[in-house]
């Protein structure tokens, strides 16, 4: 079979999803805890930043939820960085997770922030400061706290609308794409996606257990001349809804397709008050997230259910792979181009992580940087009410842009920093789609006149 044309290979062990209805109980309890790393490591994001972090503006964290139903449990991790951590390490952490406390998969996502540290692609790292071991140990614990406090719970879905940032890639008359980095005015863009989308998570007297945020908008208020960790925006809209929906909630921020899309301030200089602007964007989602969240009623699911897999699809390479590399040089400098040089011979596997829960809330994740189109377009075509989207999720494999803004050009969508093939992001979609279907048996595994 084509490369091109293989669909997937399955990653984790699962029942059938066309056969997989339980009758059950939903139960559910979350955690955090920090894993601000020590100053002097380098920090992820921006090219021209070269020096290590000098001190901390806000803790980072890493916020899960353990959501069971009979024997299946799932782990759900966001972690202020900005990537997910090497595939190794997030190995390590099944593993432990599921020999401590019984979960059938976790899912790693971050929120990517780009004023969090630099990530290895190794595990454990070859090199000191070993930062990462330490972090996988605290997450390992808060799962595990997360599955000691399991109550029986139940949950809702509810729908804001609010624009914090614009689409920074802006088509010019005479064709050409510009980079709209900053966008103080606010003028309107396209496209761009206003949704909030809140899963609120209750104990069974309607108590918050969790909320989670799905939004998308790159956390880069704060740019290169910060030198403090931070998880930007985020940090903020999770404080706001943790505060107005009281003690004991846990928000996890679940970032979206945001691979082009830029808050307002972005990378807001220091020195023109840029904690003041990475507050006011963080506030006015974390306001209409609260919102959302304290109108949703949850219900209880008599016969709850949940599946859940991560297939690996396998992906193409878009460049002529000498100019690829000789780009990455130019651009990303020696060791960022001979990284690639070694992902180049290892293939990109693309893991996928489908899971739908009480047959209504679907969620699929990308291990990259989705535009916005990738999104709305899931949520749009999921067979079921509820969907969520989730990009950094279980790996990096740079920016997914759309066949269309492929086409187009501009940063993410026709530079080094995407290598997928164009129509790779539309194919994961698809993949998910049908695993949603799948889980919901209306695929058949054998043709309507067999037997006729």
């Amino acid at each position: 079979m084509n490369a091109r044309r293989l669909a997937w290979v399955l990653a984790v062990a699962t029942a059938s999803p066309a056969t997989a209805a339980r009758t059950e109980t939903l139960k559910a309890g979350a955690a955090a805890v920090e894993i601000t790393p020590p100053t002097g490591v380098g920090m992820y994001g921006f090219a021209n930043r070269k020096q290590g972090a000098t001190g901390v503006r806000d803790p980072l964290t890493a916020r899960v939820l353990v959501l069971e139903a009979g024997e299946r449990r799932l782990g759900l991790v966001a972690l202020d960085l900005g990537k997910p951590p090497a595939r190794d390490w997030i190995s390590a952490l099944r593993r432990g997770a599921a020999r401590t406390s019984g979960l059938s998969y976790v899912l790693v996502a971050a929120t990517h922030t780009h004023s969090g540290p630099r990530m290895r692609d190794e595990y454990p790292p070859e090199q000191a400061p070993d930062w990462e071991t330490p972090m996988l140990e605290k997450v390992g614990r808060a799962l595990d706290e997360a599955h000691r406090h399991a109550v029986e719970a139940r949950v809702g879905v509810g729908y804001g609308s609010v624009l914090i940032g614009h689409n920074r890639l802006r088509l010019e008359p005479d064709g050409t794409m510009s980079w709209f980095e900053r966008n103080n005015t606010m003028v309107p863009t396209s496209p761009v996606d206003p949704t909030v989308t809140v899963l609120r998570v209750d104990d069974t007297e309607g108590r918050p257990i969790a909320v989670l945020l799905n939004y998308a908008c790159h956390p880069v208020v704060f740019g290169s001349d910060n030198l403090q960790y931070s998880a930007d925006y985020p940090g903020v809209t999770r404080q706001v809804v943790e505060r107005e929906l009281g003690e004991g909630t846990v928000a996890l921020f679940l970032q979206g397709g945001d691979g082009d899309i830029n808050p307002y301030y972005a990378v807001h200089p220091l020195d023109q008050d840029a904690a003041r602007m990475r507050d006011w964007t963080g506030e006015r989602l974390g306001r209409e997230a609260a919102r959302v969240a304290k109108a949703i009623r949850t219900v209880a699911e008599p016969a709850a259910s949940l599946d859940f897999v991560e297939d690996t699809v396998a992906l193409e390479w878009r460049w002529d792979r000498t100019k690829f590399l000789e780009a990455a040089r130019q651009s990303w400098g020696p060791l960022t181009a001979a990284g690639m040089e070694k992902r180049l011979a290892e293939g990109l596997p693309a893991p996928v992580a489908t899971v739908l829960l009480n047959r209504r809330i679907a969620l699929m994740s990308m291990p990259g940087e989705p535009f916005v189109e990738h999104q709305m377009e899931w949520r749009n075509r999921c067979p079921v009410p509820d969907a969520l989207f989730l990009g950094y999720a279980n790996g990096g494999l740079g920016y997914f842009p759309t066949i269309r803004a492929a086409a187009q050009g501009g940063y993410g969508a026709a530079n080094s920093a995407t290598y997928v093939q164009p129509d790779a992001g539309a194919r994961l979609v698809d993949h998910a789609l049908v695993r949603v279907y799948e889980m919901l048996g209306r695929l058949r595994d054998a043709p309507e006149d067999l037997g006729r």
